[in-house]
């Protein structure tokens, strides 16, 4: 099958510039050695600069995700606290605080202060609750009494159902699937 003439012209050129002495060869570089290191330089600094930037927000503001209106966790992990403790467990974005009151009792708090949402901290020898970033302190009860927290700690609702331990915001009705 004879090749069109434009065909012929065409795989010998491509022939000689993949295959044969002439080499295709540009008199001047697209790019130069400084240019090419420094986009090379400036998109790591970009990347390592959002990545940066992005834990630094998490950091600062924990709680932009969506908070739930209940969590349900293992009961066995709660019980047999020893009384005037805490045990942590996750919030949506924040922590809450399973606290065991010396008389037996136990609340469960939103683990963030209510004037710029630091998270708390409990002091066991002081049997309060102390939010470091502007000097707030709350009594075992949640309730505000030194510094500049406006309100007292957000308190939950401990429901047990079975092997879960429930805890949910105030007037959420929590209906689990059935297993």
């Amino acid at each position: 099958m004879p090749l069109s003439d434009f065909a012929r012209r065409w795989s010998k050129t491509v022939f000689r510039i993949c295959w044969g002495k002439r080499k295709m060869k540009l008199n001047y570089s697209l790019i130069t050695r400084r240019t090419f290191l420094n986009t090379l330089f400036g998109g790591w600094l970009v990347a390592f600069c959002s990545g940066t930037f992005y834990a630094l927000m998490k950091f600062a503001f924990p709680t932009l995700g969506k908070e739930p209106d209940f969590v349900v966790l293992n009961k066995k992990d709660f019980t047999g606290l020893a009384s005037n403790s805490i045990k942590r467990f996750p919030w949506g974005g924040t922590v809450g605080l399973y606290y065991t009151k010396a008389d037996g009792s136990v609340i469960a708090l939103k683990g963030v202060c209510s004037h710029m949402e630091c998270n708390v901290d409990y002091k066991p020898a002081e049997k309060r609750f102390y939010c470091a970033c502007h000097q707030g302190w709350f009594d075992e009860n949640g309730k505000n009494v030194a510094g500049p927290p406006p309100k007292p700690l957000e308190i939950f609702v401990i429901s047990e159902e079975g092997e879960k331990l429930i805890i949910a915001k105030k007037g959420v009705k929590v209906e689990l699937p059935k297993a």
